[in-house]
């Protein structure tokens, strides 16, 4: 019997956000940081990642793509989409009163994982 070898496959979509987050968690914990919460969510809405290093404080949207048919993950973070993270990591912050005097940071990840390529994750720190 022939044997075909098999290249990485794509994520199904419900997977593939989850997939693009992992991958994002696993560049910021490579840096130090540590993951404080991962898909935090409120009555508002959610948070992707949180993650800390001393006194910094980092909210991050994570936005995966499989291919860039759509534009690049870090194009779908608008005006409309930051001011909701930003009313996202005030209720984040009422509710850990420890973490009120840190340092606050907004960054956009932006990971591309395409069929028999290697992921990339590129991440735009202080992005807005």
């Amino acid at each position: 019997m022939l044997q075909v070898p098999q290249t990485p496959r794509v994520p199904d979509p419900p997977s593939l956000g989850a997939h693009g987050e992992d991958l994002a968690a696993e560049w910021y914990s490579a840096r130090g940081f540590d993951v404080l919460a991962r898909n935090w969510r409120c009555r508002v809405g959610e948070i992707d990642l949180i993650v800390g290093l001393g006194d910094l404080l980092v909210f991050c949207e994570v936005k995966t793509r499989s291919s860039d048919r759509f534009g690049a993950g870090w194009e779908a973070v608008t005006a409309r989409k930051q001011a909701k993270l930003r009313s996202l990591a005030g209720v984040f912050l009422s509710t850990e009163p420890a973490l009120r005097g840190a340092r606050v940071r907004f960054d956009v990840a932006s990971v591309a994982i395409a069929s028999g390529l290697r992921p990339t994750v590129e991440v735009f720190e202080d992005a807005f």
